[in-house]
């Protein structure tokens, strides 16, 4: 198994350790052929992308692609904000970038303090304790769901990570809306039992690194080795072995505007 794309990393203009150029450097040295750039969004206090910085990054990204061939998507990582789904990326910014990713972070503003506590604090109690309530697992999974319908996000980053639901439900709402699923090679977070049953809705997977630095870029050993384990339908990975994404929904979507 060989990765064609790498969809989720970081640069130093949020939380990783190298440039634009760096990344693309490295995915041309291990054979991949499209990476994205996919800073941490805008309501991070302390790593996010800077608006006044997008031009730049754009720049940086169409020099680094003529440099070493490779292609270089500008896209973001966007936060869930609250629990009607609502995400950093607002639709008058879905013009500056290529590709639209979302997942749930730890320490970021949220759409205030009821919002911080169902999306984080709950949840790290539940940590805490080691068993989440049946009442937090389904408000969580609405909380994705909601994400899911109300956004025309690309790749769901790290599912469950930090947060639970019903991963199941989740897939299948990623399959129904054109969102792919991530295999994230960094946070391995899931079980064998529960990615065979994600698997087993049929839904569409992404494998990326979450690169915070250069030489991380394609890399997902923990990754190869889990889909191994639990016998993945390798068609249902849509960047591997030369393949790529049929399409990203946000593309799409910005066709309609």
């Amino acid at each position: 198994m060989k990765l064609t794309a790498d969809f989720h990393t970081h640069t130093i203009f949020s939380h990783g350790k190298g440039t634009i150029l760096e990344n693309a450097m490295v995915a041309k040295e291990k054979g991949l052929k499209q990476i994205a750039i996919t800073d941490h969004g805008f309501s991070h206090p302390a790593f996010r992308i800077s608006h006044k910085k997008l031009p730049v990054m754009k720049k940086l990204c169409k020099e680094a692609e003529i440099q070493t061939g490779v292609k270089v998507l500008l896209g973001i990582e966007s936060n869930i904000l609250g629990l009607r789904g609502k995400t950093d990326l607002k639709a008058e910014d879905y013009f500056n970038f290529d590709i639209f990713l979302a997942g749930i972070h730890k320490f970021i503003l949220y759409d205030g303090i009821n919002e911080w506590f169902s999306l984080y604090g709950a949840n790290l109690i539940a940590r805490l304790k080691d068993k989440p309530s049946n009442n937090l697992i389904k408000r969580n999974t609405q909380i994705y769901i909601n994400t899911i319908k109300n956004n025309p996000i690309d790749i769901l980053a790290h599912p469950n990570y930090c947060f639970y639901a019903d991963i199941v439900e989740v897939a299948k709402c990623c399959r129904d809306y054109g969102t792919y699923f991530e295999i994230n090679a960094r946070k391995t977070y899931l079980s064998d039992d529960e990615w065979d049953k994600i698997a087993s809705t049929g839904v569409k997977f992404v494998i990326d690194s979450d690169a915070h630095d250069p030489n991380v870029v394609g890399q997902i050993d923990n990754a190869i080795s889990m889909v191994e384990r639990v016998n993945i339908n390798k068609n249902q990975i849509v960047n591997i072995d030369g393949s790529y994404p049929s399409s990203f929904r946000f593309n799409e979507f910005k066709k309609n505007l």
